[in-house]
């Protein structure tokens, strides 16, 4: 038993040292890179604007980006929130459980049964559940 739960450790060592994958943008050549035929029309028309017209357009552009930016962040702290939970779920199955159910419920009751009786069913069930296969 105690094989099965160092290994078991060790495994959620090991996935938590994982680099997440980067939100970060990457455009690669040719692919959704626009036309610098366009790009030049629009500085163009954007040149052509008075000058409040363009101070309204900026100030939409970076109201955008701000939008943009704040939704980046709350995708990457779920990514780690579902890593988290993942490895909550190898470790204690019925906190993850309560963790991503926000409440005691008949989940949270099952997995508790499942991880008395042995363990393994109550990682592989608390897992499916964090996982929302369930």
């Amino acid at each position: 038993m105690k094989k099965i739960f160092s290994s078991l450790v060790m495994a959620a060592m090991m996935i938590s040292m994982i680099p997440l994958q980067s939100s970060a943008l990457v455009i690669l050549p040719g692919s959704n890179e626009p036309n610098p035929g366009t790009v030049k029309a629009a500085f163009a028309e954007f040149k052509s604007l008075s000058k409040k017209e363009q101070k309204v357009r900026i100030k939409e552009a970076k109201k955008q980006v701000k939008v943009f930016q704040k939704e980046k962040k709350a995708n990457k702290s779920a990514n780690v929130e579902m890593w988290l939970l993942i490895v909550l779920a190898i470790l204690l199955p019925p906190l993850a459980v309560y963790l991503h159910e926000g409440e005691i419920n008949g989940k949270f009751w099952l997995s508790i049964l499942f991880w008395f009786l042995f363990i393994i069913p109550g990682v592989i069930y608390a897992l499916l559940v964090v996982t929302n296969t369930i």
